[in-house]
C-alpha cells in the first residue's frame, strides 16, 4: 500500500522539525551549499536562509519548556497549552487534553487584537505554551510572536513528539 502524498509531506515535516529541535540538520549543511552552487549555475541564486537555520537561530531567542515541567502546569489556570498542527495531525495523533487549538496559518491573526479574527483568549493572564510535532513550527511562531509583542510564552520542548515521549497524556487520535 502506498503512502498518501499529505502524509510523506507531514512525514518530512516531522523528521524536519525534529531534526532542527535536535540540531542535527542533513549534511551539517552541505545539501544547503549544493543547492546555492546549483541555483547560481542556474542564474537563479538568491538570498535565503535554510529553514532549519530559522528554527535554529528562533529556538535561541525563546523561552523552552520540558514536557515534564509543563504536565506539572497543565491543570493551572495561568497556564495553557496551544496546540498549532494541522487538524490532520490531531484527527491522526491525538491532543493533549485540555490545549487550545490554534491553527498555524491563522496564529498571528488571532493574537492580534486589532485583527478581525482576534481571539480574546490571547489576552488572557496566563503563561502560553505553543506547540507542534516536533518543535520547528512552534519555534518559528513563539519568535514571529514574541517579535509583535506578545509577553510570557514559550514553546513546548520536542514538542507534540516529546510529550508522548515523556509519558504525557493523549486523548483520541487513530
Amino acid at each position: 500500500m502506498r503512502t498518501p502524498p499529505v502524509w510523506r509531506e507531514e512525514a518530512a515535516s516531522a523528521n524536519m522539525e525534529r531534526a532542527a529541535s535536535e540540531g542535527t540538520f542533513p549534511g551539517d549543511g552541505d545539501h544547503i551549499a549544493g543547492r546555492a552552487a546549483d541555483r547560481k549555475k542556474q542564474g537563479t541564486d538568491m538570498a535565503i536562509k535554510a529553514a532549519f537555520e530559522m528554527v535554529k537561530l528562533a529556538t535561541a531567542e525563546i523561552e523552552t519548556i520540558s514536557p515534564a515541567d509543563a504536565m506539572k502546569r497543565m491543570n493551572d489556570e495561568d497556564f495553557l497549552l496551544v496546540d498549532i498542527r494541522d487538524p490532520r495531525e490531531l484527527e491522526r495523533e491525538g491532543k493533549i487534553p485540555g490545549a487550545f487549538h490554534a491553527p498555524r496559518g491563522m496564529l498571528e491573526f488571532w493574537v492580534d487584537p486589532t485583527s478581525p479574527y482576534y481571539k480574546p483568549i490571547f489576552s488572557e493572564p496566563k503563561k502560553f505554551v505553543f506547540f507542534c510535532a516536533a518543535a520547528g513550527r512552534s519555534a518559528l511562531s513563539v519568535k514571529t510572536l514574541q517579535d509583535m509583542g506578545m509577553e510570557n510564552i514559550a514553546q513546548l520542548g520536542e514538542g507534540f513528539g516529546g510529550w508522548k515521549k515523556a509519558g504525557g497524556p493523549v486523548e483520541g487520535g487513530a
